[in-house]
């Protein structure tokens, strides 16, 4: 089967040679001829970037492709805005790149997307992990499945800019007069990622409150195979309140390059999102594989390629004098000499081979942070006011992480907390009450219900230097939004080769036990989902003590080691206050002093029995129970809180077993997916120990008084050791 690509550069070629030029309006507009001239020579490049990607890929030198051919338009887009405008771009935006890499000067669209291309170690973006568009020098993050995911993050980004106007972060990256641009195609608009998005950022606009974006969609009319109903863009986004619409033909350079600058200049000098709206053409196929012939009528496609930008983008150079058709021509044949003769160079560069190759990228590198000496003791004076008198009386959890946070925000001004409900009511649960009126709404941020939106306003403030502490109400909420973790957050140092990254607390309210409130929806214990993300921190606190000191390891772990940690506070055990009899306050600590931390990896253990039962969150509150029952049976028992749940603190807890004689794993999550497993295979593995496990049962949770009924009990948990400590 002929390659579409080569009866398009042929028709190109032809059609200029012969004057066989589509209609079109007259080019009009600010458009000087040197910048036109610029356009059209990125445009071209793009073009046989594109071309020369499906070559290698056909000659086993190449890989995953998604071509720009039809979305020209976009090098105009790019001419429009600064260098520095934030990019976060649709992957069909070859052409923006190759434009911005001409504004910048010492670097090379050609050389560096090529290597990209062949997935060699040395692509300067993604180190060989992705085909990807994206580059550190010319502010574009590299996305690799923009199927709108990458739209709450453009938001938070925006966002960020204004805060930090009034609250400059140490690490800040983007100027104050900045925007960020958002591109994506129309089929993408309907996910409903971009729904959230976009409704985020009329919500925001609505409100007057700053937020200089630029979403700009980039409309071929299909996405893959099913076809976008014609006028759908326009009807679904031009009326949106706090959301100005424009709108352009992107087949013409002049009208776009118009329209954009119109539209940037709107979001740069107003502070409000713009949406604008592009028309183009989708040449060859949705990607290297696809062959669009097999699922549209022939006069389809054979009409977007009559309606090849590059026709228009001649037609209008040559009737503005600004090159002749052999001018054009050469244009054309020089980039496309440019890509073979650079083709031929990346193919011989290095690939990545081991897994360890593939890895590095996972963590993130350290960044130098400029040292802290903690808050000062007048501003905690000025700040805790009474609450300073009952740090040395024992308190529940929720209060001691509320004064955690208090210390934290004091000390680090860049710690920014969002979520619903965060700010003037102070949480679900009270955890954040008073901090509102202790930092000013900038840094509590109460935002709308929509936990895509949260967590993109978390990794926006991140890519501008913020240490964004963002909240999601209950661990059943986040499985709306895992993808901002799974598919932005951690895998953006992954895909940037550690050159870009968005460390953030995610703070969760989260696991079983709360007494006949919820159910399922407001009690998850499966922490499956968060142990299955590459370089992602899981931390589960069991007291208050330690859940402040595990806290502030936490947030020196997101601003000086730029990891994405997420922090999961047991519900059930924020009031908790005793442990064995009704106003014992066995389950009450005293507030650590500022400077107390808990270190990745450090476990904690309570006693040196030869019968360890290795748990965390509500489990080491219900093994702490059945402890006092054993002890009094004789069987003596030491408690191993893991803390830390991703990565395992294997080391620690393996010295923290040194003279165990058997292990009993408590997991209060449910049986299959969950921390006891991988416990399970790290005893077999690392230990000779005789160990069992006794977990929940793989069950949502009820209402009502069967609330604990899935989960282990102490009684449960004391029959499991029993049993376990007299087998031989």
């Amino acid at each position: 089967m002929v390659d579409r690509a080569d009866i398009v550069d042929q028709a190109f070629r032809q059609k200029v040679a012969q004057g066989d030029l589509p209609n079109g309006a007259p080019p009009t507009g600010p458009l000087t001829n040197t910048e036109a001239l610029a356009i059209f020579r990125a445009q071209c490049l793009s073009r046989n970037l594109d071309r020369r990607s499906r070559k290698m890929q056909a000659a086993g030198q190449g890989f995953y492709t998604i071509g720009s051919s039809g979305h020209e338009g976009m090098a105009a887009v790019a001419s429009a805005l600064r260098p520095d405008d934030m990019a976060f771009l649709h992957y069909r935006d070859g052409a923006f790149q190759t434009r911005r890499s001409m504004q910048v000067p010492g670097t090379s669209a050609a050389w560096d997307m090529l290597l990209s291309f062949a997935s060699s170690a040395e692509d300067p973006i993604s180190g060989g992990r992705h085909k990807v568009l994206g580059s550190k020098a010319l502010m574009i993050p590299p996305q690799t499945s923009t199927i709108a995911s990458h739209l709450p993050k453009a938001v938070g980004a925006a966002y960020s800019i204004g805060l930090a106007k009034r609250h400059a972060p140490e690490h800040q990256e983007l100027k104050d007069d900045c925007l960020v641009m958002c591109s994506f195609g129309d089929a993408s608009t309907n996910h409903s990622t971009a729904q959230g998005a976009i409704n985020t950022a009329c919500w925001t606009s609505y409100q007057s409150v700053p937020l200089p974006l630029l979403f700009v969609c980039e409309d071929n009319g299909i996405g893959i195979s099913t076809r976008t109903p014609r006028g759908w863009i326009g009807a679904n986004f031009s009326a949106k309140p706090g959301l100005k619409y424009l709108q352009a033909n992107g087949l013409d350079l002049y009208e776009t390059y118009r329209v954009a600058q119109e539209a940037a200049d709107y979001v740069r000098h107003q502070r409000k999102p713009a949406f604008l709206h592009i028309n183009t053409v989708r040449l060859y196929g949705h990607a290297g594989s696809d062959v669009q012939q097999s699922y549209l009528p022939k006069d389809v496609f054979e009409g977007w390629e009559a309606q090849d930008p590059l026709l228009h983008s001649a037609r209008l150079l040559i009737e503005q004098g600004v090159a002749s058709a052999d001018d054009i021509l050469a244009i054309y044949s020089e980039t496309e000499a440019q890509c073979a003769r650079v083709a031929e160079q990346v193919i011989t560069r290095p690939r990545l081979k081991t897994a360890n190759d593939v890895m590095a990228s996972i963590i993130p590198p350290k960044r130098s942070c400029l040292p802290k000496n903690g808050p000062c003791a007048q501003a905690r004076v000025e700040v805790f006011g009474s609450d300073l008198k009952q740090m040395n009386t024992p308190q529940p959890m929720s209060r001691i992480l509320n004064w955690a946070l208090t210390d934290l925000m004091l000390e680090h001004d860049e710690i920014t907390l969002m979520g619903e409900d965060v700010g003037r009511k102070g949480g679900v649960y009270g955890v954040t009450q008073k901090l509102t009126d202790r930092f000013g709404p900038d840094r509590m941020i109460d935002t709308l219900l929509d936990e895509q939106s949260i967590l993109g306003m978390a990794i926006g403030l991140g890519h501008n230097g913020f240490l964004p502490m963002p909240e999601i109400q209950f661990l059943a909420y986040l499985h709306n939004a895992e993808d901002q973790l799974r598919g932005e957050a951690a895998t953006l140092p992954f895909f940037s080769n550690g050159q870009f990254t968005n460390p953030m607390v995610l703070r969760i309210a989260g696991l079983g036990y709360q007494k006949g409130f919820g159910g399922h929806f407001h009690n998850d214990n499966s922490l499956g989902v968060l142990r299955d993300i590459p370089g992602i921190i899981l931390a589960v606190p069991s007291r208050g003590d330690d859940a402040a000191k595990m806290l502030r390891e936490c947030v020196r772990l997101a601003r000086e080691e730029q990891r994405v940690v997420v922090f999961v506070e047991p519900i059930a055990l924020y009031p908790m206050r005793d442990l064995h009899e009704e106003k014992d306050s066995g389950w009450m600590t005293t507030y650590p002093t500022p400077d107390e931390r808990i270190s990745l990896g450090d476990v904690g253990c309570d006693g040196d029995g030869p019968l360890a039962i290795v748990t965390y969150g509500n489990g080491r509150y219900l093994s702490t129970q059945a402890q006092k029952t054993l002890q009094a049976e004789g069987i003596h028992i030491r408690i191993i809180d893991l803390r830390w749940l991703a990565p395992l603190p294997v080391e620690s807890l393996v010295n923290a077993l040194g003279g165990a004689e058997k292990v009993l794993i408590v997991d209060e999550c449910r049986h299959s997916g969950n921390v006891s497993e991988a416990l399970m295979a790290l005893l077999h593995e690392e230990t000779d120990l005789p160990h069992s496990r006794i977990t929940a049962t793989d069950s949502f949770i009820a209402t009502g008084p069967a609330y604990a009924a899935t989960m282990p009990s102490a009684e449960s948990i004391t029959e499991a050791a029993r049993t376990l400590w007299i087998t031989p």
